[in-house]
């Protein structure tokens, strides 16, 4: 259920990112999960659904889990999902006569969302971070070169004289409401999953809400109903991680035309070579930037076909989420360590436009 590379190997020292791959990856997913499963046993004890030797037995098989990952592979391959492999070998640790209450009343959803939720938790931290790093790069840079004047263009002709003060606002102020959006969406985003085979928590004997409360407690996430079929979560942080790409295009779309020897209204700490003409300095880093906009923009369309989920719970638009969530993720994630590299060495020139304006 881990996500496959962004692209074959050697294309990932372009457009991949390790630290949101880490992730997103086979271990990342597996310890998450296990977390889940431990915190599920002993908040089942504190409610008396379980007992505390059990739960305590259950919490140390989890830290001490030694996956037997080729029979995952074959239980995730013949089941659609990994849990109901993952319980079996979990049981089988925890031994009797505590296996039994391994993974009382849960689906495997619970296990798979709650532990998504977990690490998409971490990749927001991770990301906030860098739209802070980046944010500031960019407010140094204009109190270095705000000054430069510039030729403004629209619909790609020459307009009037601004300033690289101007330009970088177009950048910095969509930055900043991307960062206020997250901060307001993690609420929602950040919600338990909790809901028994149906969704509607009878299977934990009348404690399901309390139930759900003490686990959204021990994991540090929000308490909510059971959210199976309802993925409005995860599709309004897929085009919250689209707009910050889209965001980052448009600067790296800039940068490019700026670039332009016959403009040359910014000059980059480095370049791309050219096989044919050594001459050349490509705007790599800038060009990538686009192709992430548009790659996450296509792929959000894709991902929000998961939001159709049959009834009260759809294998298909499920495996759907799998397959492009952690792209998207990724491709942002690179982005802004991109776009970072870009604002840190990039310096504004007054261009020869602006010069004869003037």
């Amino acid at each position: 259920m881990a996500s496959d590379p962004l692209s074959p190997p050697l294309l990932q020292a372009l457009v991949g990112d390790e630290a949101v791959a880490a992730l997103f990856s086979s271990a990342a997913e597996l310890a998450a999960m296990l977390r889940v499963e431990a915190a599920l046993a002993q908040a089942e004890a504190e409610l008396g659904l379980i007992g505390e030797d059990a739960a305590f037995r259950i919490a140390e098989a989890c830290g001490s889990f030694d996956p037997d990952w080729n029979a995952l592979a074959k239980g995730l391959a013949q089941d659609g999902v990994v849990v109901p492999e993952l319980v079996r070998q979990l049981r089988r640790a925890v031994g009797e006569p505590h296996d039994r209450s391994v993974h009382l009343g849960a689906t495997s959803q619970d296990i798979v969302d709650t532990g998504l939720v977990l690490r998409l938790k971490d990749l927001a931290a991770l990301l906030v971070g860098r739209i802070a790093a980046l944010t500031e790069s960019l407010r140094l840079l204009k109190a270095r070169d705000g000054a430069v004047p510039l030729m403004a263009h629209t619909r790609m002709q020459q307009a009037l004289l601004f300033t690289a003060a101007d330009k970088l606002d177009t950048w910095i102020q969509p930055l900043e409401r991307h960062a206020e959006a997250l901060r307001e969406m993690l609420p929602r985003l950040l919600a338990l999953q909790l809901g028994g085979p149906i969704g509607n928590r009878e299977t934990f004997r009348g404690h399901g809400d309390a139930l759900a409360d003490a686990l959204a407690e021990r994991l540090g996430l929000g308490f909510a109903p059971a959210w199976h079929s309802q993925r409005d979560r995860i599709g309004e942080f897929a085009a919250w991680l689209s707009l910050v790409s889209g965001t980052l295009g448009k600067m790296g779309q800039d940068v490019a035309l700026m670039a332009q020897n016959e403009v040359g209204e910014v000059r980059l700490a480095s370049g791309g070579s050219s096989s044919a003409m050594p001459h050349k300095s490509n705007p790599v880093q800038a060009e990538v930037l686009v192709a992430f906009a548009r790659f996450n923009a296509g792929l959000l369309g894709t991902l929000y076909q998961g939001l159709v989920h049959e009834n009260e719970r759809s294998g298909a638009a499920w495996t759907l989420e799998w397959l492009v969530l952690p792209q998207i993720a990724e491709a942002t994630g690179a982005g802004l360590a991109k776009a970072q590299a870009l604002a840190e060495g990039m310096r504004f020139v007054a261009s020869a436009s602006a010069g004869k304006s003037g």
